[in-house]
């Protein structure tokens, strides 16, 4: 399983920037991202090498940050790839509650990060139905 960093973004000119500026000067790897907002503030979403170095780098300049687990799923590369994770874990009964994009840097592979409040659950059915499960930055890096 991946650990996710998630910073919250004041919705001002600059403020995304400020955070990227902090990660480059840790020099850590950003792997995938998202960034959803709302009227007042974001939540920028990523997958990092080193999440609670950055964190800790991120909440030292003043900054809201938390880690979490996450899921990768490598995914087939043809139509209905994603509706395959999606199905597996919708006939479970589990509620997904974001998910993101990104790709293997070695082979272009798809890959989708998900979270679920049932994470671990979750986890073991994909596993289960045999989907590729990516558990560390490196194997995004291959």
């Amino acid at each position: 399983m991946l650990k996710q960093l998630a910073v919250f973004v004041e919705n001002q000119p600059g403020s995304l920037r400020k955070v990227t500026t902090m990660i480059r000067e840790t020099q850590v790897n950003i792997y995938a991202f998202v960034s959803f907002d709302n009227p007042e503030f974001s939540i920028f979403r990523m997958v990092v090498d080193r999440p609670e170095e950055v964190k800790a780098a991120i909440t030292a300049k003043g900054c809201v940050a938390k880690v979490c687990d996450v899921i990768a799923i490598e995914l087939e590369d043809h139509a209905g790839g994603l509706d395959r994770v999606l199905e597996a874990v919708s006939e479970s009964n589990i509620s997904i509650n974001y998910t993101y994009s990104s790709f293997r840097r070695g082979d272009d592979k798809p890959v989708v990060i998900i979270h679920s409040e049932e994470i671990y659950e979750t986890e073991d059915i994909l596993r289960r139905k045999g989907f590729r499960l990516l558990n560390s930055v490196e194997e995004m890096a291959q």
